[in-house]
Formats: C-alpha cells, structure tokens, sequence
C-alpha cells in the first residue's frame, strides 16, 4: 500500500514534464518525418547537385552527436545569428526532427528504391509526372516497407528526448532526477515511475505503428480487408 500511495503523490507532478516528452516527442516525429521525405526524395534524384545536397546534409546530422546538435541550435546558432529563441522546445523539437530526419531518410530511399521495377515502368507507360508517380504508384507501394524502421526511430526519438533536459528543459527524467535527490524521496522510486512511463508510451508508438502498417497493407492489397461476420439473423433471412 505505501507504493501505491507514493505513486498516487507522485503522479501529478509529473505531468507537466511528461507532457514535455510527448510534446518533444510527437512534434520531432512529425518535423523528422517531413525532413525524411524531403532529403529522402532527393537523395534518390537523378539531379547530381540535389543527391549532393541531400547526401551532406544527411551524413553531417548522422555523423555528429545529438547532444552537441541540440547545444547548436539552442545555444550557438542565436548567438551566431543574434537571434533569441524564447521557446527553447521548439528549438529542441527541430533539433530532434533533423537529427532523426536524417537517418529516416535513408529509410525512405531505401525504400522507395525497392519497388518493384515493373512499377517504375508501369509509370513511365501510363506517362505520368514525376509527383503524379510518387503520390499514385511508387510512395503508397515503399510506405508499408517504411513503417517497421520508422517505428524503431520513433520509439528511439522518444528515449532520445530525454537529452533536451541538457539544454534546460524539464522532461521526464530531469523531474525524476530532481525529486529523487530529496532528502524525503528515494531516487530508485522515482526511475522506477520513469521506466514504467517511458515503456508505456513505446508501446503506444509501436501499438500505432502496428496499426499504421497494417492500413497500408490493405490499401495495395497485401493483406485481406476485415469483413463483418454476418449475425445469425440476417443468415436466416437470405436462407
């Protein structure tokens, strides 16, 4: 009983700094996302200088450390430029977005780049646009192959946002750690609630993603659409 009560008095002041999470979480998923297709369609294009620019700026937020990109944009860059950013979550969020952007991209080209040949030529058959082929034919065929890695980045981003405690946002685990160096609280207490929360919310995202999947299978066809078993009623009545 005494657990159950201490989680009962610990719950409400965490859920300020879990929305933080979710908040850095949920928008860095979305911005990482629009960065995944945007370098990822231009890292598969037969334009040199665009393959280029998309390959350098995806090897440059792969190849550096997420912490010392948070430390720039949230510290540096407003120096650099003068500027001063007040929401310092939103600047974390674009932080998070570009950094786990960068490797989804390759998760996107992958992708799109395994579709199958016979499509690519069914396009080119039926004359279509380039953005007419991506948006009808090629994306709808890579999106179901995309969501397994693209889950295992989301839930990655999700522990990832635990860094933007560095940069001085109170998330999840800075709130943990504050409260478990009280005199009157137990630290083990407190990762535990963490633990339990982070594993909740990657079910969640993976429960999602699951169900994201399975949708885009059935709209090309690749597993069978759920029917309504007929009641008993409405069989005696066609028998």
């Amino acid at each position: 009983m005494d657990f159950i009560n201490n989680v009962a008095e610990a719950l409400p002041s965490y859920l300020v700094p879990l929305s933080v999470t979710v908040s850095a979480t949920l928008f860095g998923a979305m911005f990482a996302l629009i960065v995944a297709f945007s370098l990822g369609l231009m890292a598969g294009s037969k334009i040199t200088v665009v393959r280029g620019v998309a390959r350098t700026i995806i090897e440059f937020f792969r190849g550096t450390s997420l912490v010392v990109q948070l430390f720039w944009f949230v510290v540096v860059l407003p120096q650099v430029f003068e500027v001063r950013f007040d929401a310092v979550l939103v600047v974390a969020i674009l932080a998070l977005g570009m950094n786990y952007g960068a490797y989804a991209a390759e998760v996107v080209r992958g992708s799109i780049a395994g579709v199958a040949t016979g499509q690519w030529e069914a396009c080119v058959a039926l004359n279509l646009s380039y953005w007419q082929k991506m948006r009808l034919v090629i994306i709808p065929q890579a999106w179901p192959e995309m969501i397994p890695p693209l889950s295992t980045l989301a839930i990655l981003l999700l522990k990832g946002s635990s860094l933007v405690s560095l940069v001085g946002l109170a998330d999840l685990t800075f709130h943990a750690q504050v409260l478990g160096r009280r005199p009157d609280q137990e630290m083990l207490f407190h990762l535990g609630m963490i633990l339990v929360i982070y594993f909740v919310l990657s079910y969640l995202i993976a429960a999602g993603m699951r169900f994201l999947e399975r949708r885009a299978k059935r709209g090309i066809g690749q597993e069978p659409v759920a029917t309504r078993r007929p009641r008993a009623k409405d069989a005696v009545a066609v028998g």
